[in-house]
């Protein structure tokens, strides 16, 4: 059997229950010879229903756990130590009983291409490729200590996986080119693009041993729906100066994930602000499931508020706060209209502590500024509030931590910057407030502005956040505290009071969105300390 050009690629549904098998029978020049690949169940697929939450979870072993058969020696693959085991039987790295694949001196068997987002647009850094040797396990909907393996600097990536790598800042990579195990050969090999939760399984109709198998641009991808993978679930408020709903859907996310809490998307839209100044707090027309108006975060009939409660931040992964505009506008002395209480500043951080993902907008500074004495504790905040930053203004990267170098870097592939580290942002916030980030361990600043007396645009902290009582916590969740909109304001741009999608004009991602895009995923990948 010989490789075609012309390849037909087959979606494994991650989240499905479609019973695909890895299995083929050819004999491939290069050295395969009578290739068996079958493996056990429907491999790499996910057990239960696309798109539910509360699905069962099952802990996923060390990457280079197989079976005993194997030891890990590093990042990318392990080496082999007794019988080999399905598709490691078929790597040109397989040595030992049971290997059928051969390649001369120096050549090796490798997959490459380019990993997008949802939309198949813009490239993504830092993202998982693996093969796996398992079915992989299903996710459970809520917070999880997700450390990165230290082997790795992945998640704990289940199907024990037999070659590894991640994404570059261009978005691309090479499965198999630099590791110890190189890609199985052979036909119906599985490829995994994962951050986070966020999860997409490929199949490969075939993999020509002792050479490159480069994958068509916008193949390699994360989902944009339950049936193509796994989604995270996401809780995103909404806010009447800010529409990061919209962004969302312009990454590539279908509108049917978007729905009510209780719909069964991978997205609920929770109204957020006051009667006066609400965010969006409907659909434009009736949803595939759920209810066509949201839960508010201060419900009319009164009672307590939607984030006062930590069991409802516990059915998601991920809670984005979009502004609230005057709704959320405070000073040191006035409390925004829209209430946080101190239960809910409280279960927020709780929430966090226990790894959930936390992605606050501008006035939603408050959570930290006035919120648990941790939350507080991540940066210097002005008082009074600075002024309106410029609009177009400079702002720079801090490139002084590996990932902000990266961020740079990767602002330049995806023409998001002409000028290495300097992002040029539109936007209307009406003010600033944060004055410095606190600094390792606590957080870390990412973007500021020369412009405004170095005023910190973007701050991450991982949780729990170091304190005096623990200097040295567990990384477990991550929080981002972004000091502007998503949204640019004014005519033209996406209208955040609007019913969803309708208000959702724009179709392109502006620099300081390929900025939010970009930390949108680095907050749903695995968590590191914040290190000096």
């Amino acid at each position: 059997m010989t490789r075609t050009s012309s390849l037909v690629w087959v979606v494994a549904l991650v989240a499905g229950v479609m019973g695909t098998a890895m299995s083929g029978a050819c004999k491939l020049s290069a050295g395969v010879n009578d290739v068996d690949a079958a493996v056990t169940g429907a491999a790499g697929l996910n057990a239960g229903t696309a798109g539910s939450a509360g699905s069962p979870y099952i802990d996923a072993s060390s990457p280079f756990d197989f079976g005993g058969q194997y030891q890990s020696t590093g990042a990318g693959g392990a080496a082999q130590t007794g019988p080999c085991v399905k598709l490691t039987c078929q790597q040109t790295s397989c040595r030992g009983m049971g290997c059928k694949v051969t390649c001369p001196p120096g050549q090796r068997t490798t997959v490459s291409g380019t990993v997008f987002d949802p939309a198949g647009v813009t490239p993504l850094f830092n993202i998982a490729v693996y093969v796996p040797n398992d079915a992989l396990a299903p996710f459970n909907d809520g917070p999880s200590c997700d450390p990165c393996d230290p082997n790795t600097g992945t998640s704990l990536l289940s199907g024990n996986p037999v070659v590894i790598t991640k994404s570059d800042e261009a978005g691309k990579f090479s499965l198999g080119k630099e590791t110890i195990t190189d890609v199985p050969a052979g036909t119906n090999i599985p490829i995994v693009f994962q951050v986070g939760k966020w999860q997409r399984q490929i199949i490969m109709p075939t993999v020509t041993a002792c050479q490159d198998n480069p994958i068509p641009d916008g193949t390699a991808r994360l989902p944009k729906n339950s049936m193509e993978g796994h989604i995270p679930k996401i809780a995103l408020t909404t806010g009447a100066s800010d529409a990061m709903e919209c962004l969302l859907k312009k990454i590539g996310v279908d509108v049917p994930e978007f729905t009510t809490t209780d719909g069964m998307g991978r997205i609920n839209l929770i109204g957020g602000g006051v009667a006066k100044t609400p965010g969006t707090s409907s659909f434009a027309a009736m949803p595939a499931s759920g209810s066509q108006n949201f839960t508010l975060v201060h419900p009319t009939a009164g009672g307590a508020d939607w984030w006062d409660s930590l069991d409802n931040l516990k059915k998601y992964d991920i809670v984005l706060h979009s502004c609230e505009g005057g709704a959320g506008s405070y000073t040191a002395a006035m409390d925004p209209g829209s209430v946080k209480s101190q239960a809910a500043r409280q279960a927020l951080q709780d929430y966090a502590d226990m790894g959930g993902r936390v992605f606050a907008s501008h006035w939603h500074a408050y959570w930290f500024e006035k919120g648990t004495p941790d939350f507080m504790s991540v940066a210097t905040f002005l008082n009074p509030h600075g002024g309106k930053l410029p609009s177009p203004t400079d702002t720079t990267i801090d490139q002084t931590f590996d990932q902000g170098k990266s961020l740079a870097q990767w602002m330049m592939n995806v023409q998001g910057s002409t000028v290495l580290g300097t992002v040029s942002i539109t936007q209307d916030a009406s003010n600033t407030e944060v004055a410095m980030a606190a600094g390792p361990p606590i957080s870390q600043r990412w973007i500021y502005a020369p412009a405004q007396n170095n005023a910190v645009v973007f701050l991450s902290a991982t949780t729990p956040i170091p304190n005096a009582t623990n200097k040295n916590p567990n990384a477990c969740g991550r929080a981002v505290l972004s000091d502007l909109h998503v949204s640019a304001g004014g005519q033209g741009s996406d209208m955040p009071a609007t019913p969803f999608p309708t208000g959702c004009v724009t179709t392109t991602l502006s620099p300081r969105e390929k900025v939010l895009e970009f930390m949108l995923f680095d907050i749903a990948s695995c968590v590191r300390p914040i290190v000096q």
